[in-house]
Order: C-alpha cells, then structure tokens, then sequence
C-alpha cells in the first residue's frame, strides 16, 4: 500500500492535563436524574482496553484527559494529534515519561493520552505531543479519507488485498444508531457517539462489548467531508475513545480514523482489532 508518510509533517502541539468537569445532573431518556463524574482528569480505574459500559458515569474519559487553555492553540492540539502519536510528561513528578494517544473529544476538546504510570501525573502538568498523521493519504485509493491515526499505527492496522484497503473491526454499529457530533465539519478534530437509547439494539449488535481502543465500522456513513454524513454504499472505521452516556442521543465515542466507498473498503471481523494489540505496549 503507497502512501504519502514521508511528507506527513510531524509537529509538536502541547496541552496540559485537565480539572475534571462537573456536568450534574444528567438526565436519562425515561427522566431519571443521575449525580456521577463525567470528563476530564486522571480516570485511575478506567483505560484502553475496558468496556465502554464499564463506569458507572457519563461521558467519562480514560486514562488522561490533557488540554491547551489558550482556545486557538487547543484548537490546533485536538486538530494535529492523532491516535498513537507520541506523547511526552513535560513537567511535575512524571517528567519525561512518555505514552501514546489514543483519542479525542469533541465538545469538551480533550486530548486522551495514555500513560503507563498515570498515578505519577497532576492536575496541571504539561504534555508535548509529536503530532504527525494528519495529511495522510492512500495514494491508489483518492476516495478514501484518513483522518487521526499516526502513520505508523496505521501501517500495522491495515493493509491492501486484490485493490481493497482491508479494515478490521470488532463490531459492525448501523449507520442508524449514531448520534451527538453528527454533522461536525471537521472530522480531524472530533469524535461522534453511538447512541444507546434503545437496549435492544444495543445487545442485538454487541454494541455493549465494545471497549475503549476498539476499531469498529460505522455502515452507511461517509465522513470524508464531515462527521457522520449518511450515504449507503459508504463506511467508515473509527477508534472508541470514551465510555457509554447516560444523556439521551449519546453513547460511546468514536474518532473516524478511515472513510470512503465499501467498494473499496472490505472490513473484517476480529476480535482482536484494539489499537493496544497494535502499539506493542
């Protein structure tokens, strides 16, 4: 497979880890108040490679949640890192340890970086990210779009067969099911939920064993120019990069990392399709 990595500019971006947020209370699709934590922080019992469903919270993000305070300059963090890209403690006891990144957060534009020794960091301490990914194309395959994934991940995750990029994947969501962030323009600098309202449909697709680092396909949906355009005969295949939701239209978070025609695309179902498979951590 041809790509053009070697002219993928590699950069450095910067945040900082976050205060969690307090978003009470949250209401459910019956009414129901709930009083839990959501985003932000050090999630110490929350990590790549759990179940979405795991906390008992909404939104709630894993590992460590870093971002810029100045608002233009966070724009360009949560735009540039990519999931797997380097990442480096800049400050405060954990200095110099390095982790990767495995997702992002639109809305609240987090960062989510993973660190093997989280209980070394603070609330505030600073984090350099060698942000290199976006810009990446297949060069035989213009109509596909590729978004958030470090070159290198992404060589170990896909590869070509008879003229298709082969994708794969632990669940297949319905286009149908996805919900918040549908309609977001910039597919490099957000992620958009799948919505489990219906608890039915929530089994009958194993939505509900979904983990955080996943690779899962998104049928019918074209993301190519925008998050979560609907249009049958397209797919993409995106990471989970946060837990399930308890707001109405939310669930967990998926950051589109491969989009274009199934023609093109053929996904293959594994269980073993996690990016901590691939980053050999």
């Amino acid at each position: 497979m041809k790509t053009n990595e070697k002219r993928v500019v590699m950069i450095s971006v910067m945040g900082e880890v976050s205060h969690p947020l307090v978003r009470m209370p949250r209401l459910d699709g019956e009414g129901n108040a709930y009083y839990v934590p959501s985003v932000g922080g050090i999630t110490y019992n929350f990590s790549l490679g759990d179940l979405a469903f795991k906390p008992y919270a909404d939104h709630v993000e894993p590992d460590v949640s870093i971002k810029n305070k100045d608002r233009s300059e966070n724009e360009a963090l949560i735009s540039l890192a990519s999931i797997g890209n380097e990442a480096i403690v800049a400050s405060g006891d954990g200095k110099g340890m390095k982790g990767f990144v495995i997702g992002k957060h639109g809305g609240i534009d987090h960062v989510l970086v993973h660190f093997p020794e989280k209980e070394k960091l603070s609330i505030g301490d600073k984090v350099l990210i060698k942000a290199w990914g976006q810009g990446l194309k297949i060069l035989d395959h213009p109509e596909i779009g590729v978004y958030n994934i470090d070159p290198e991940l992404f060589d170990k995750i896909f590869t070509e067969n008879a003229g298709k990029i082969i994708a794969p994947t632990t669940t297949i969501v319905p286009g149908f099911m996805m919900g918040s962030g549908i309609g977001a323009t910039n597919p490099a600098a957000t992620d958009y939920d799948i919505n489990t309202r219906d608890e039915h449909l929530v089994e009958e697709h194993g939505i509900d064993k979904i983990k955080i680092g996943d690779l899962v396909a998104i049928d019918n949906h074209d993301c190519r120019y925008g998050v979560g355009g609907y249009k049958e005969g397209f797919i993409s295949v995106g990471v989970v990069v946060h837990s399930n939701c308890i707001t109405t239209g939310h669930g967990p978070g998926v950051v589109v990392v491969l989009t274009g025609p199934k023609r093109s695309i053929e996904i293959i179902k594994s269980e073993n399709a996690n990016i901590k498979n691939f980053m050999g951590w």
